[in-house]
Parts: C-alpha cells; structure tokens; sequence
C-alpha cells in the first residue's frame, strides 16, 4: 500500500527572509565592532605610559619673560602645586568631585551609556548640546592626550582612550590623576595649584565650602573662577553641596554647616604697567614660532627703569578723570617702554596699541611730509587766508589770518588754514597714501578735513611714524622679542630690517627741521628738556584727546591723553599734559645718552625775536605755555585778542581803552612787548618791525557737519 504524500510547507515569507537575513548581518557588525573596539582599547592600553610618567608631564606651557638686562618681569603660563597621593586628597574633595561630574564614576567601565544617552535627549529637547556626558575617566583622557575641539572624531577617540585607561588604572589612580592634572582656571593645573591660588593654603587642607568651590569650576573655569567673580563661584560651590547631599556624599547637617558665603579668598598677586607691554608681546609668539610644549624663555625690548620713569609720568601728568598712554622706541624699533592706562589693575585695555582715536594737529606731520616731498622747502611762503574747499572752511585757533608765512612758522604754530592749503595742493589722497607708508593701519579719509586729524589711529601707529622721521626715512617697525629659547637652545632670534626706504632722506632732514621749531617756540615748549627735541603736539575739538610726539638723542616717545568715553577733558592740549609727560619720561630716559644733534641746524620762525639760548634749549617756563599761548616773563599767559578787526586798542601806559576800532598793525607792538618783557622802547631808537603775531595752539577745528 502506497505511503501517503505529506503535504508541502507553506513556503516562507520574502519579508521574514529579508529580517532575518538583515538580522544576521546587524549581528555579524556588531561583532566585528565589538573586536575592532577590542582590538582598539587593547592597542590604546598597550601605548599608555605609566602612572609614574604621567605624574611627571607638564600640564601646559610655561613662559618665562625677560627685560632688556635680563631680570625676570613677569611668568606666565599654567602653575603648578604639590602632587597629592590619593590618600592625602580629602574626602571632601574626592567626593566633591565625583558628585558634581561623575555620579556612576565607581561603577562604570569609562564611557556611562546613561550620561550619553541623557546627553542626547537634551540635545533633543533644547535643539543644542549643553550636556557632553563625559565621565571622569574621558576629561582625564581630554586633559592628557587630546584637544577641546567638539567633534565627533575626538569624542570617538576620546571614548576609546576612556576604557583602555580604566584598563590600565584602578579607579582610584584615575581619580588621582584627575584631581591632579585637570585645569581649574587663572593658570592653576589641580587642586593643590587650584587651592593655593585661590584660597592662599595647600590642598590637603580644604574644607568641604572650599572643596565645592573648587570642583564647581571645571564645568566653566572662566566663569565661576573667584578671582572674576566671587558671586558666581558661591553660587556654582552650593550646587554642588546640594548635589553631594543627593548622593549621600555628606549629611544634611554636613551641608548646612557649609558657610560658602563666609570664605575668605587670597588676595590676588599685584599687577603695574608692564603687563601691558607682556600683553601686546606675547601673542606674537604663536607666528614667531613653532614649540607649543617646552617652557620658554622669552628676551625682550623692555628697559625696567624706561618703564618706571613711563609710568610715573603718566600716573603724574593725566588730568583728572582722564587716562592715559605712552609708547617709547629705540632707533631700531626697540619698544622700551609701554604703558596702556593709568592703572593695569582697574583696566586692562592698551590705550597704546588698541584704542583708536583721532590725533589732531600731530596728523600734519604726514601733511608736511606730504608737501616737503613734492618740492616745498621750509623757508617757502605760503598766505594764510581765510579758505573754503568743497564747502568746508577751518579756522585758526585764534580766529585770525596772519598773511604771509613760512612753512615754518605755518608748522610751528600749527596754523590750520595753511595745512588746509597744503593738502588740497598735493592732494588728500597724497596725504592719506603718505600716513600709509609710515604705518597708519586704520582706515583713512580723503575728505578735506583729514589734514587736521579726522582720522582715528592708534598712539604705536603714530609714533612708528615720528620714529621713521627720526631715523631719516627709513622705516621703523616696533617690536618686543629679541630671543626666545626653549631647553637652552635658540629657536628664534629678531633681526632689523633696515632696507625699506619711506622718504628720501632730505625729506626727513626738513621735517625734523620742522619739528625742532614747533618744540622749541612753537606749541610744543613743555617738551623741552635741556637736549635738542623734534616734535609735534596734537588737540582735538572740544579737547577730547591731547597728544604729544617727539625724538630725542635716538628714543622716539609718544604720548596720549583722553577720556575712554570721548568726553572733553576741561583744558588738555597737546601743549600741556602730554608735552609735560613727554618731558617727564624723556629726561631720566635720556639721561645716559650722549647729546645728538640734529642734521638740520634749528632755524626759529619768523615771529621768535631776539632768539637766545634759551630759545633752543631753555627752560619750558620761560617760553610757550599750553596750546601755544605766549607767556610773559613772569609766566602770565598773553594772548592777542580773539579778533584784532574789531577789538579796541588798550594804551599799555594810561590803561584807557581807544573808542576807534583798532588795525592789526596797531596792536602789534604792544603785543611783542608785552611778549618780550622789553616795555617801552628807548627815546630816540627806531620802532622794532612789525610782525604779526602768533596764533595759540589750534584746537584742530572740525567742519560743520
């Protein structure tokens, strides 16, 4: 009897067929992930150095800066503490630590698959990351071997060092060299660095508020470091107490005895002006050189008693209310000195290298500059006019047009009117190109107004320019580091450039010629000190800033005062405040340097009578007061009247004033006597010619917007 046919299975689904083969295939990946992770963790563990090394690595770079004679004014860089075993770090402080950043720290095997996914949810929710999920042992893996940067592929290898790490090292070791290596901001790398900074003791002795304090910061060290702001480091250090008694870490009455309000931070290390130079330096090294790891050691420009002497000076001469800055190069370039503000403490900004402001009348020298290379020559006349360009029309100072002048007197008595003439003769364009070539970087305009310091730039820029002139044409670049050297090798070492010609260099010869006379009996008198000076002063409308610029035996110094908001500053002129400043630094600065005298010997302008002495090189008292005001001998300032057409004569003998309207001739004399001192002249001797008298220091008139 034949057997019956069993009957055929149902033949199976594509779709089950499909699953199960794509289920075999997700199986196979995951494997072979998990032996390539393997085989990663094994190959990371196998290149880990030792505990022994790791203790003994440095945690970032140390930079030590020199000054010129090559005592030590500053170091810089990460600070170091005691290295604390694991059994000398408080409990309070471990537990502090592994509370706020890494709760499951004890039980995870170095990446918390709970914290990521936490992480991503937060993502989710609030549509960015502010979560990394990182444990303990992965910011220990960041800190020693990686970077910041938040991308995949470091977090990646971030989370592979991780687990070859807790292969590697107990729980405790990996704690010990956390607490020891992660950085706690204002420089200070673990918790015995952390502590002494902050706190003024070791590590060994913190107490739980001083502990939460510290284990608070390395969610943001910039932010919650006491040193920027107590409030917040308060703030963050309760959380953390809060957190601790979450976890059990402490008790309820552990906590409240926590007086995180009462601590009491270490006073924070002085500061003065040379961190102004330092900071303007330093940065210069990321393209000077290449080693980001071996302490440096850093030569500079510096001269310590340049410094001091800048200091002073401007702490001395600033009005009040008012900052102040002051740049001094060498020949070279050289900085020697650098003072930013009157206070680095209070005020970290460079005025010197970052502020910006308009420069008044001390622009013209790139005027002249301008004028002397397309053919104009010191003794030149020049009418000074009323004029108007493109519907602009400056004024004097003194309201009052003098005729015809020297480029000379023009300069030394900062006439604006005739700086206006120049500009529009060899064009604003010129003259903008001109202050480019002698290292203005800030934006500069072609409107006619340009010619009396529109234009913002910066004092270092400036006084570049003066130093250029004094060096005869050839540029000057400053600069701060002459050497650097990292494990007593030589890796840099600066060398002047002498080759880039700016002006020819009888352009600069007569424009130091220029500057000598507006120094000694122009606007610029207060500068003198007893050697030949070149210079220029410089106000701005409303005296909002005041200037002074000058060179002396090799040493170019510029200096600048003004009020960070813009506001005016009651009586600051150039000729005043920043001239005396200038003369308060350069004389000590100067001091052990022979005398040079210029090429160009001093000529004085047409209006300086009888030149003595003194009118060279004499007493700062006895001649121009600020803003190129005349002065009697007594020191009274005199100052011709605000307009000679319509004022009325005054006889100097009886002190009756004439009715009829006087001419400028008609006052003259009177005004060079009492300019003079000479009083009456004698019976029977000739009248002294006439001249007109000098304007006061312009005050850089502004068009009418």
């Amino acid at each position: 009897m034949a057997r019956a046919k069993s009957p055929k299975s149902p033949p199976r689904s594509p779709w089950r067929r499909r699953f199960v083969r794509a289920l075999q295939v997700l199986v196979a990946m995951t494997l072979l992930g998990v032996a390539a992770l393997a085989i990663a963790v094994y190959v990371a563990k196998a290149q880990l150095p030792s505990l022994e090394e790791l203790k003994s690595s440095p945690n970032g770079q140390m930079i030590r800066v020199h000054a010129s004679d090559g005592s030590v004014i500053v170091s810089l860089g990460p600070s170091y503490g005691q290295w604390l075993p694991y059994d000398r770090i408080p409990a309070v402080m471990r537990d502090a630590t592994v509370s706020v950043e890494d709760r499951r720290f004890r039980s995870h095997l170095g990446v918390d698959p709970i914290g990521v996914a936490r992480s991503f949810k937060v993502r989710l929710e609030r549509g960015r990351w502010t979560q990394g999920g990182s444990t303990i042992t992965q910011q220990l893996a960041r800190t020693i071997f990686l970077s910041t940067q938040k991308k995949f592929g470091r977090k990646f290898r971030e989370a592979i060092l991780a687990l070859a790490i807790e292969r590697q090292f107990t729980k405790d070791q990996i704690l010990e060299l956390y607490l020891n290596k992660v950085y706690y901001g204002g420089g200070a790398y673990g918790i015995d660095a952390a502590s002494r900074r902050f706190f003024g003791h070791g590590a060994d002795e913190l107490t739980l508020a001083e502990a939460a304090v510290i284990a608070g910061l390395v969610k943001a060290p910039s932010n919650y470091s006491p040193t920027a702001d107590v409030d917040a480091a308060r703030g963050r250090a309760g959380v953390v107490i809060e957190v601790m008694k979450e976890t059990g870490a402490i008790t309820a009455g552990e906590a409240a005895r926590a007086d995180v309000e009462g601590l009491k931070l270490a006073p924070e290390p002085k500061q003065n002006s040379v961190r102004y130079f330092t900071d303007w330096a330093l940065p210069q090294l990321d393209v000077l050189i290449d080693e980001q790891q071996a302490p440096l050691e850093v030569w500079t420009t510096l001269d310590p008693a340049m410094q001091r002497a800048a200091d002073a000076a401007i702490r001395n001469n600033a009005p009040a209310g008012a900052q102040g800055a002051l740049v001094s190069l060498d020949r070279d370039g050289a900085v020697r000195a650098m003072v930013g503000g009157t206070d680095y403490v209070s005020s970290i900004y460079n005025r010197a290298t970052q502020a910006e402001r308009q420069p008044g009348s001390a622009f013209k020298l790139f005027v002249y500059l301008a004028a002397l290379e397309a053919g104009h020559k010191p003794e030149d006349t020049i009418v000074d006019e009323p004029v108007t360009i493109d519907g602009w029309s400056p004024r004097n100072d003194s309201r009052r047009n003098s005729g015809a002048v020297s480029l000379r007197t023009a300069f030394a008595y900062s006439l604006n009117t005739v700086a206006a003439k120049l500009g529009q003769e060899v064009g604003f364009a010129t003259v903008a190109d001109m202050a480019r070539r002698f290292g203005i970087t800030t934006a500069v305009n072609t409107h006619p107004s340009m010619v009396l310091g529109t234009s913002e730039l910066r004092l270092i820029d400036i006084t570049r320019a003066f130093a250029s002139v004094a060096n005869k044409g050839v540029a000057v670049a400053p600069y701060g580091i002459t050497r650097v050297t990292a494990n007593g090798e030589t890796i840099y070492t600066h060398e002047v450039d002498r080759s880039h010609v700016l002006v020819a260099p009888y352009v600069a010869a007569q424009m130091t010629d220029l500057l000598q006379t507006a120094v000694n009996t122009g606007t610029g008198r207060a500068a003198q000190i007893g050697r030949p000076v070149a210079g220029k002063t410089g106000t701005t409308s409303s005296s909002k800033d005041g200037w002074f610029l000058g060179f002396s035996s090799g040493l170019t110094t510029g200096v600048w005062f003004g009020r960070d908001d813009a506001r005016p500053i009651r009586g600051l002129s150039g000729g005043r405040a920043p001239a005396e400043a200038f003369a308060a630094f350069m004389r000590p600065a100067v001091a052990k340097r022979p005398i040079e005298q210029f090429e160009t010997q001093v000529t004085l302008p047409e209006w300086q009578l009888e030149p003595d002495e003194e009118s060279y090189y004499g007493d700062p008292g006895n001649g121009e007061a600020d803003g190129g005001m005349m002065v009697d001998p007594d020191g009274n300032p005199i100052a011709p009247p605000d307009d000679a057409e319509e004022a009325t004569a005054e006889d100097p003998r009886s002190g009756a004033a004439d009715t009829a309207p006087a001419t400028l001739d008609d006052l003259n004399q009177d005004w060079i006597d009492r300019v003079t001192g000479r009083g009456e002249p004698a019976r029977g001797a000739p009248p002294p010619p006439q001249r007109t008298p000098p304007p006061r220091e312009p005050q850089d008139e502004r068009p009418t917007q």
